[in-house]
């Protein structure tokens, strides 16, 4: 990963306080043009940032992740296809406003995150996170893309969002039963991840939120009651409730 020339790996003490030295330089000293910047948070294996980024030679992508034997595979292909418009940075998500100046970015993706249902400050849509979205996105409103199979993670977000008067653009529990195809992108469906397939192979829905993310001075938490998911991906220490059945 260190000889890769699209990935960026920081020590937290590049990093803090002052913030990464490419903080408000990327388009400058990474992609050389000024086309947005669009970033998968939690990106995992990259196959939906080398994705987008095939499909949109316009924008520049960044997939993020803590894990680099994950994000090997994504920089790998990115790197072997010549792909310019991609790229790929390890670091806690926590610290996203240390690598990226206030309008940097023009959109979010979070595909698949973990629906941490006993960690509400881990949640990647909890308000702790929107605000550090916002302050990265443009003042006047940046997209935040949500595609996942868990229903706690889509019904909290969309109660989030609620409380805090985020404009839902689009909103769907069953993506693929949609009728309308020209509501959603097209790499929405064309675009499929490892734990995409897993779920989808399981006969579990797969749930879509696009939320337009404006700053403001407070952000508020919802303390609505949602039933647990009844269900872990194989990758996890509990074996889910369709294996048990077997």
């Amino acid at each position: 990963m260190a000889s890769y020339p699209n990935v960026f790996q920081a020590t937290y003490e590049e990093v803090h306080p002052q913030g990464y030295r490419l903080r408000g330089r990327w388009h400058e000293e990474v992609f050389h043009n000024n086309n947005p910047i669009i970033l998968e948070l939690g990106c995992g294996h990259g196959e939906y940032t080398v994705g987008l980024a095939r499909a949109h030679s316009g924008q520049n992508f960044i997939g993020v992740d803590i894990k680099g034997a994950r994000m090997w595979h994504g920089a790998t292909e990115a790197v072997s296809e010549g792909l310019c418009n991609v790229a790929f940075l390890r670091t806690h998500i926590e610290l996203i406003t240390y690598f990226f100046a206030p309008g940097e970015v023009s959109e979010i993706w979070l595909t698949f995150p973990d629906p941490q249902m006993h960690k509400a400050g881990n949640r990647l849509t909890a308000p702790i996170f929107l605000r550090r979205y916002s302050e990265i996105l443009p003042a006047t409103g940046g997209d935040l893309h949500l595609k996942c199979d868990s229903n706690f993670m889509f019904t909290y977000t969309e109660a989030v969002a609620v409380v805090n008067r985020l404009e839902m653009l689009v909103s769907t529990r069953d993506l693929y039963a949609e009728k309308d195809a020209s509501r959603f992108p097209a790499e929405l469906t064309t675009i499929q991840t490892a734990y995409e397939r897993q779920w989808l192979s399981r006969g579990i829905d797969i749930k879509y939120l696009r939320l337009r993310i404006t700053p403001r001075e407070e952000w508020l938490d919802s303390d609505i009651e949602i039933p647990l998911d009844s269900y872990r991906s194989y990758g996890r220490d509990q074996n889910s409730s369709l294996q048990k059945h077997k």
